[in-house]
């Protein structure tokens, strides 16, 4: 079975291996005798190989998870997109505090001391992969090639867990051997924060051991979805970006840029002597390849790090990935549950990759049109179609009104064409999203998976490392290579990067393409992190000219309905555009049945006829809509709410609650303690 679907089973799987294969103990209560090892497990493939598949699931989305903003740092929600500028809302962490302090505003994901029960934390998936790692050679009865393998896999999520503590904490504790709390003398426990320093060498030796033990690809289809040795090459050019970034090298020591370098450019080399590379399948003319990566499963070249689901029902195995039905609209019962910034959909450039500020191309009532290919991918505006499986003509429509005249242009319109519940920015989320997606249960059954890391990313982790050694030109290069896999022509400013000249400007076209490439993939926050790109106290956001978030307040749209004379329609309940059975609509009909067709008698530009769907969307706009800002989308108290960023969230603090048990830790610096995240 593909691993997409051994990751479902998980526990599931080992306790009906363990019963097949006649074993009496049971697993689970294995994992609370933390001074026992099972030692079949290490001694058949089988076992082996799903206590393997176990680690995977502890780490991946969970069923019904939306993928590409699920963080498991966050406790699997979309927390962390909601602390940028991709999604508003409050949360603990873009809100004002009278002061900080560990127990209320750390993040908690460091997790408890080991304990004696059973759960799924940072330390306790540690040591289920170190238990596999230093037992498995102690047995015989799995050859030496399968055993490398999954050590490798194992070796690759060791990296991978710490990693993902130290991009948020700094140093932590390195505990490569099992931790037994019942059994161990009290000394042993006791492990102090390793700098940090420390940690990325042992996390960089990790993923160099599992790079020498896993296959460039594996050949059986079935196990499409494991880590390969290009995925752990990749990851460890991830950590050592970050390792470079002003977050961690606020002296910008050009040698942690060049190993940066050296890492990117030996992983990319390494996943297209494997088959890896852009995908480009159908072409790029109009983003065709970009839109259609995502439903390539097995051997799609864009994929470097997958997390897999399925689309089964089955409450055993069934592993359904919900971005489908959280970005889908309520009118075709989704859950609409995703709102896309204005700041975000303003990112997009124009079709030739020069900015929309200040350019006479954008035209901002028809903000859509003529916008980077990939905007149209991303993205679903008012009357934008947006097919599924039951209707593949379907138009998301987005427009409101007023159920009575407004006394001021301060009043917003309350009343939408959306009857089952309007999301909060009148634009939706479209990337990803299948056009053969069924509705039938409200999209609760996709098997879409998710490309953690895409190929794209290599290339602009090479790219940004490029630039960090002075080679501009490369890293330009690089930037471009996305551009124009992306679908933009080439235009009179080269796909818009003809003015980018000095290393800065280089850095700010790299990291500006990441915001629009990457968008809504889970990499936005950590982007502004690494770069310190919240505040303005650090001088990076001077220096690549971009506006900080902290302040701000994250906005949306009101697609307004206006009548003929150009007054805003007002209505207690009748929408202006939807038209009867007959096609005769209150204002005009929205969705004329066939083109061309002949404007009608009492409508603005009277009969003339209009070609297309296309330029009948941009007749409506230029005069039935009016585009307004909403800036309504963030908290309401205290009314004037605005994005708040501590600097001490640079390095979360430790939770108190581990302090007060593990006393021998060290807390932060900027949190009442000495710890420097920076050694």
């Amino acid at each position: 079975m593909k691993i997409k679907n051994i990751k479902t089973i998980g526990l599931f799987t080992i306790l009906t291996t363990f019963s097949l294969v006649s074993c009496n103990d049971d697993f689970l209560a294995e994992k609370e005798d933390f001074g026992g090892v099972n030692e079949q497990v290490f001694q058949d493939p089988s076992l082996a190989t799903a206590y393997v598949d176990y680690i995977y699931k502890s780490i991946l989305p969970p069923d019904n998870a939306a993928a590409m903003t699920w963080d498991l740092a966050a406790g699997g929600a979309d927390i962390f997109s909601r602390t940028s500028d991709e999604l508003a809302g409050e949360t603990a962490y873009n809100k004002t505090y009278a002061s900080l302090n560990a127990t209320t505003n750390s993040l908690p994901y460091l997790g408890a001391r080991m304990g004696t029960s059973v759960a799924n934390n940072t330390w306790t998936r540690l040591k289920q992969i170190n238990i596999f790692l230093n037992e498995v050679d102690k047995y015989t009865g799995i050859d030496e090639t399968k055993k490398n393998q999954l050590k490798g896999q194992l070796y690759f999520w060791r990296a991978w867990q710490y990693f993902d503590m130290v991009k948020l904490y700094g140093g932590v504790p390195l505990v490569l051997t099992a931790q037994n709390p019942i059994l161990d003398a009290a000394s042993d426990s006791k492990i102090a924060r390793s700098s940090t320093s420390e940690c990325i060498e042992q996390i960089v030796a990790d993923l160099d051991m599992a790079k020498s033990l896993l296959p460039g690809k594996w050949v059986n289809g079935a196990d499409w979805g494991r880590i390969t040795s290009g995925a752990a090459a990749a990851f460890k050019g991830r950590v050592l970006l970050t390792w470079a970034s002003p977050l961690f090298n606020p002296s910008d020591n050009t040698a942690r840029w060049q190993r940066a370098y050296d890492a990117n450019l030996a992983a990319k080399i390494l996943l297209e002597a494997n088959g890896s590379g852009l995908f480009v399948a159908g072409g790029t003319a109009n983003g065709k390849a970009w839109g259609d990566m995502w439903f390539t499963e097995a051997n799609n070249p864009e994929a470097v790090i997958v997390y897999g689901f399925n689309n089964s029902i089955a409450d055993q195995i069934k592993r359904n990935n919900g971005w489908e039905r959280a970005c889908r609209s309520k009118e075709v019962t989704g859950a609409g549950s995703l709102s896309p910034t204005k700041q975000i959909v303003d990112a997009f450039p124009m079709a030739d990759g020069t900015s929309i500020v200040g350019n006479p191309s954008y035209n901002p009532v028809l903000f859509y049109k003529g916008r980077d290919p990939r905007f149209a991918k991303t993205f679903v505006h008012n009357g934008a179609t947006w097919g599924y499986a039951e209707k593949t003509t379907f138009k998301q429509w987005t427009y409101s009104w007023y159920t009575t005249a407004p006394a001021n242009s301060t009043v917003v319109p309350n009343k939408f064409t959306e009857t089952l519940g309007a999301n909060s920015t009148a634009i939706y989320l479209s990337k990803s999203t299948s056009p053969t997606a069924s509705n039938a249960n409200s999209f609760a059954y996709s098997g879409t998976d998710f490309m953690e890391m895409r190929f794209a990313e290599v290339v602009l982790n090479l790219a940004e490392s490029a630039i960090g050694i002075n080679k501009l030109a490369e890293g330009k290069d690089l930037i471009r290579t996305i551009r124009v896999r992306a679908g933009l022509v080439v235009g009179l400013s080269d796909y818009g990067l003809a003015s980018v000249s000095s290393r800065d400007q280089h850095f700010a076209a790299v990291l500006n393409e990441r915001k629009i490439e990457l968008a809504y993939e889970g990499k936005r926050f950590y982007d502004l992190r690494r770069w310190k790109l919240f505040d303005a106290t650090a001088g990076t956001t001077a220096r690549l000219g971009v506006t900080p978030i902290n302040g701000s307040r994250r906005t949306g749209y009101f697609i307004v309905a206006k009548k003929t004379d150009g007054n805003k329609y007002v209505h207690l309940t009748v929408d202006p555009f939807l038209a009867n059975n007959a096609g005769v609509a209150p204002i005009v009909n929205r969705e004329p049945t066939s083109f061309p067709y002949i404007i009608p008698t009492g409508a603005k530009l009277a009969g003339t006829s209009i070609a297309s769907e296309a330029l009948y969307l941009e007749y409506l706009y230029t005069n039935y809509f009016e585009i307004v800002v909403r800036d309504n989308i963030e908290a309401t108290v205290p009314a004037n709410w605005t994005f708040k960023w501590y600097n001490e969230y640079n390095f979360f603090g430790i939770p108190q609650t581990l302090l007060d048990t593990a006393p021998y830790l060290e807390q932060t610096q900027g949190w009442g303690g000495t710890f420097d995240p920076l050694k």
